[in-house]
């Protein structure tokens, strides 16, 4: 059984996952250097709401958002009981944070990362929490510095709590991140967890606040050196193209998406994820040897990168 949450432990999550929202959008700003998030704050029929911050038009962010939401039901949408069937039908609270980055220049990978906390059932009579989240690296253009980089800011984060951790949850990244439909990975990936309540809550809101400092030390550097990278026409569209499998994950496979649907949430928060510009080419096959081929034959397979 879950040890008992700290009576005051939901609103500690949720004060860090706001001074993180603010954290995260502080540093993109000052990455991008002309672009600046607009707050849209929102409230939810059923209960809660949350504040969406949307960046458009920057010099460095085509569009990005960093999303809060804290929401609460009476009943567990589907999505959050596929792996819990004992949790149908019990009321529920989630507060959390998630946010996607799509640049212009196609040397700038995407970057999604989220971290969250589900309380299920009632407070006081045994209620079930868990923590989740995780941040991953979707490259159009990839170069092994970065991905070597991004990886070990990852395992790093991890270090303090066991040395089976980064690869437990570095293989569930690359296992989720995956479009069956293609075969294919989405991205290089990064790490992702789920269910994450048997060490205790202080250890794991400690993970979670790790895993939070990491995704800005992991991601901030590569924008950093690779915003000013020349490109042309043959690698916007070649961007453009590979955002479309992007999309094909975010509607069809992500749990994430499809909770905020079946919760009724702000619909345009929820699918701020997708890309601002998109394209899909029939029958596309990369020029063999180039780097666009490469980028599936080489990247888009789960690697031990760290």
């Amino acid at each position: 059984m879950t040890d008992a949450m700290p009576a005051d432990g939901l609103q500690r999550v949720h004060d860090w996952l706001v001074t993180w929202q603010g954290r995260v959008c502080r540093a993109i700003e000052s990455w991008d250097g002309r672009g600046a998030f607009h707050a849209d704050r929102w409230q939810r029929p059923g209960g809660g709401g949350g504040e969406s911050r949307v960046l458009k038009g920057g010099r460095v962010i085509e569009q990005g958002g960093v999303n809060f939401s804290h929401v609460r039901g009476d009943a567990l949408p589907d999505t959050a009981t596929e792996r819990r069937a004992d949790l149908a039908g019990q009321p529920y609270e989630a507060v959390g944070v998630s946010l996607v980055l799509h640049p212009w220049n196609p040397y700038v990978p995407t970057t999604h990362a989220n971290l969250r906390l589900f309380v299920a059932g009632e407070p006081g009579c045994g209620a079930q929490w868990w923590f989740g989240g995780g941040f991953d690296l979707t490259p159009y253009y990839p170069l092994d510095d970065d991905c070597r980089h991004f990886h070990r800011q990852a395992r790093a984060a991890c270090e303090p709590f066991g040395e089976t951790v980064y690869p437990t949850f570095k293989r569930w990244c690359d296992e989720y991140f995956r479009l069956p439909h293609r075969d294919e990975q989405r991205g290089i990936g990064g790490l992702f967890f789920d269910d994450l309540n048997d060490w205790g809550f202080e250890a794991s809101f400690r993970f979670v606040q790790a895993v939070g400092g990491a995704f800005l030390d992991a991601y901030g550097p590569i924008v950093e050196s690779r915003r000013d990278h020349p490109y042309g026409e043959r690698e916007r569209e070649f961007q453009l193209y590979r955002r479309g499998r992007y999309v094909e994950f975010n509607l069809l496979q992500d749990r994430g998406t499809r909770f905020g649907i079946q919760s009724e949430g702000r619909t345009e928060s929820i699918l701020m994820s997708l890309p601002p510009r998109v394209r899909w080419e029939y029958g596309f096959e990369p020029e063999p040897g180039s780097p666009e081929a490469r980028l599936t034959e080489a990247y888009l397979v789960p690697r031990d990168w760290a």
